[in-house]
């Protein structure tokens, strides 16, 4: 039996440590309240209403390359 994928965390890459999420994709109010995280020493921070990763551009989590 085949379980279904959890799809991956939607992952925005930033140039600032602290970041703010609302979960409002299309600009329209449709998220959840607006919180303010901080990237921490692992290049990393998770929203905790809707799971968005946010990573630090340059830092130990970024996949692209650019340090």
């Amino acid at each position: 039996m085949q379980t279904p994928s959890t799809p991956q965390p939607e992952t925005f890459v930033t140039d600032s440590a602290r970041v703010f999420c609302d979960g409002d994709e299309a600009g329209v109010g449709n998220g959840h309240p607006r919180v303010w995280l901080q990237i921490g020493e692992n290049g990393v921070a998770e929203c905790g209403y809707c799971d968005r990763r946010f990573v630090l551009a340059g830092g130990p989590a970024d996949a692209r390359g650019l340090r």
